[in-house]
């Protein structure tokens, strides 16, 4: 199968019209002349200048040059590092977020991203060292949403090598960034391991895709066993102990880490040791505080619970309040705050929803001025319902 057949088939459901991010290295500028030569247009690409490197302008012109040649209509973003955070996890985050705002201003479907079969074996290394599970090892995505849009990895089938010769046969260049051969970076370490050792990029992409088929089968497994054992009341996940501990581990710490995450608005989930043992400390009767969250064991369930000092004095923005909303109708002058000890005490039958106090702290409720007007949580007030920016991973339906 052809370079550009196998293109073809990777985009299968992608949604049109197509984004591309090109950075001018060898495997983006690859991705912007397949695109083209498939015939999938309209095109439209995009170059992030991250102005941490002198080459970046240069970079940007030779992928406007390509783009020109190729009458695909190329847009440069910019985006600059405040100075704060790992450098590297910022840069990513920037460039992403960039390509988002452009996507989006754009009308674009999907935006397609260089990666390769080489990248795939270069993670899948350096996973292994890091002591990653199976969801780690896992293939990368080849497609997924987010931020409500598309993305795709059309490349991951393609090894560098041969994307670099179909390159070479369209008279077309690419910069090398002196980065990539620089040994203090993990990834060209990996790189070197396998021209070493002489290992195949594709057997272990081979190796990555079964894995990622085992994810795959985990991952629904894990998705029917949250519709057993666990059921969200007003902003709390509510399991049942034994039943959570009768659950194989691999199955509960997938259940844990996706509901601890969520629940304190985390972008990633706690270190597997000290999730195992909060869960073990909750299972055992326990309180434990976890990445914003608090676990609350409680006649015989264990509560997942948004930690109520992560909250304390936040204010609604709008409507909006800790990434969720209320809605309903009630004046105009109504702010939501967490309920907080004030609260609850002015709801006189807060026991009757069967949670406990370190439970229910949290829950968002409305205020007038320094008077409760509702609790939706509590079912007291005015009916307001809920609305999560994002739901709880596998309850969300």
């Amino acid at each position: 199968m052809t370079l550009i057949a196998r293109f073809e088939t990777a985009l299968e459901g992608a949604t049109r019209p197509l984004g591309l991010a090109v950075s001018g290295g060898s495997d983006s500028l690859a991705l912007l002349h397949l695109a083209a030569d498939a015939g999938v247009g309209p095109l439209f690409c995009a170059t992030v200048n991250h102005g941490l490197r002198p080459e970046a302008a240069a970079e940007c012109a030779l992928v406007a040059d390509a783009c020109s040649k190729l009458d695909v209509v190329h847009e440069i973003l910019d985006w600059r590092w405040s100075g704060a955070g790992n450098l590297q996890a910022e840069a990513r985050a920037g460039r992403y977020g960039a390509l988002t705002d452009w996507a989006k201003r754009r009308g674009l479907g999907t935006v397609l991203v260089g990666h390769t079969q080489d990248d795939v074996a270069e993670t899948f290394l350096m996973r292994i060292a890091r002591g990653s599970g199976l969801k780690g090892l896992a293939q990368m995505q080849g497609q997924w949403q987010a931020e409500g849009l598309g993305w795709a990895r059309p490349l991951l089938s393609m090894s560098r090598a041969e994307l670099r010769d179909y390159l070479r046969a369209a008279g077309q260049s690419w910069a090398e960034d002196a980065s990539n051969a620089d040994p203090s970076y993990d990834r060209v370490k990996m790189r070197q391991v396998l021209a070493d050792v002489g290992l195949p990029t594709a057997r272990i992409a081979e190796t990555a895709a079964r894995l990622a088929q085992a994810d795959a089968a985990l991952e629904a497994m894990t998705a029917n066993a949250a519709e057993q054992v666990a059921k969200l009341q007003g902003r709390n996940i509510v399991i049942d102990g034994a039943a959570l501990a009768a659950l194989p581990e691999e199955i509960t710490q997938r259940l844990m880490s996706a509901w601890t995450a969520w629940q304190g608005r985390s972008v990633y989930p706690p270190r597997r040791g000290a999730l195992a043992s909060a869960v073990a400390h909750a299972l055992a009767g326990k309180q434990t505080t976890l990445n914003g969250c608090v676990l609350v064991a409680h006649k015989g369930r264990v509560i997942v619970a948004r930690e109520a000092a992560a909250v304390t004095g936040l204010k609604s923005v709008g409507d909006s309040w800790d990434e969720l909303t209320l809605l309903g109708h009630g004046p105009k002058d109504l702010e939501i705050r967490a309920l907080g000890a004030e609260g609850l005490a002015a709801v006189k039958d807060w026991r009757a929803q069967g949670l406990p106090r370190e439970a229910l702290l949290a829950t968002p409720s409305l205020w007038q001025g320094a008077r409760l007007f509702a609790a939706p949580s509590l079912a007291f007030g005015d009916a307001f319902k809920l609305n999560f920016k994002v739901p709880p991973p596998y309850l969300g339906k």
